[in-house]
């Protein structure tokens, strides 16, 4: 459970670091005047291109050792 915990975490961690943002119009600030009227201003236009992360599953047979414990009789 651990190790799934560990991927998850280092793919979220790849896939916010594996980005390109270019940015196509600069924003504004919007000009006020002291009647509180003013222009709404503009955001800017942003084109952000993500990494492809391509994930799935796989299916495998473990072999798992055959462990005896032998406790010690209680006297």
């Amino acid at each position: 459970m651990k190790k799934i915990s560990i991927a998850a975490i280092l793919a979220t961690g790849l896939a916010l670091t594996a980005c390109e943002a270019n940015v196509k119009e600069e924003g504004e600030m919007p000009s006020l005047d002291v009647d509180v009227a003013g222009d709404a201003g503009n955001l800017p236009e942003i084109d952000v291109e993500t990494a492809d992360v391509e994930m799935g599953t796989e299916e495998k047979t473990i072999e798992v050792p055959d462990v005896d414990v032998t406790m010690p009789s209680d006297k």
